[in-house]
């Protein structure tokens, strides 16, 4: 398995191999869990309890633009050359679907800006977020074989 930098939509049973490639080669991984839930709330509290954030988000407030700018410090911060996001559990929920598209929206503008030495003062980060659908009720898991 490659970890490739970039945004991928990845099957449930890929994320195993992601895991170990990224521990073989010494990447940092974080690995976001939302329960399958993709709502505002979920998500911001996923991310606060995983990634690295620089600004620390005040927890009253949830606001994506501080989100973003909090998760690009705190990964621009590692000073680490590479890093792995995964989100095994994600799926846009009835309601919430608008809420989902701006998470992914924002892992796109990270990954994008953070690989750019104008925008790093020369210390780009190789950002790969591998995004998993949670199985809903009802659905089966891919075979394995």
């Amino acid at each position: 398995m490659v970890i490739d930098r970039g945004f991928h939509e990845v099957s449930s049973a890929d994320i195993p191999g992601i895991l170990e490639e990224a521990a073989r080669q010494g990447v940092p991984v974080f690995t976001l869990s939302t329960a399958g839930r993709t709502d505002k709330e979920a998500f911001f509290g996923a991310v606060r309890e995983t990634l690295p954030l620089d600004p620390p988000l005040r927890t009253f407030r949830m606001v994506w633009d501080a989100l973003s700018d909090s998760v690009w410090g705190g990964l621009h911060a590692l000073e680490t050359p590479r890093v792995v996001i995964v989100w095994p559990d994600a799926r846009p929920v009835a309601g919430a679907e608008g809420d989902f598209w701006i998470a992914l929206s924002i892992f796109r503008d990270e990954l994008a800006t953070l690989a750019e030495d104008r925008y790093t003062g020369g210390r780009p980060t190789q950002v790969s977020v591998y995004v998993a659908p949670a199985l809903s009720a009802g659905e089966a898991a891919p075979a394995e074989g």
